[in-house]
């Protein structure tokens, strides 16, 4: 048996509006959408699903809480990924910074208010 992936799962009170993120401010394709309820978006070679529900996902408050993450992207140029967001109309909640474990990050919200993280490894 060989396991090949891992496939996150973020929850969204509005499916539309949350592939529009994904796909015009961030750049990232949709891999496939089921109806008005579920939708698979790819980042280079890997995948995160979208899942429809009535209510905001309560890990949100958890993760600002507690300085996580619901996705961490890799990128091999951080500064040049943030400019490219910014352009896009996305804010930072945290700028473009060295940290000492060797990599250079910054932070957005997506849409709902999930903490997404982007790092290049230097």
């Amino acid at each position: 048996m060989q396991i090949s992936s891992a496939i996150a799962q973020l929850r969204t009170t509005d499916l539309a509006a949350s592939i529009r993120f994904y796909t015009t401010k961030v750049g990232l394709t949709i891999e496939f959408q089921h109806e008005d309820f579920y939708a698979a978006v790819r980042a280079g070679g890997q995948l995160f699903h979208l899942k429809l529900v009535d209510e905001k996902d309560p890990t949100i408050e958890f993760v600002d809480q507690g300085n996580h993450f619901h996705l961490y992207f890799e990128t091999d140029d951080a500064a040049a990924t943030a400019d490219t967001l910014k352009r896009n109309g996305v804010q930072l909640v945290k700028e473009v910074h060295q940290t000492t474990w060797g990599t250079k990050e910054f932070v957005i919200n997506d849409d709902q208010g999930h903490t997404l993280y982007f790092g290049e490894t230097l």
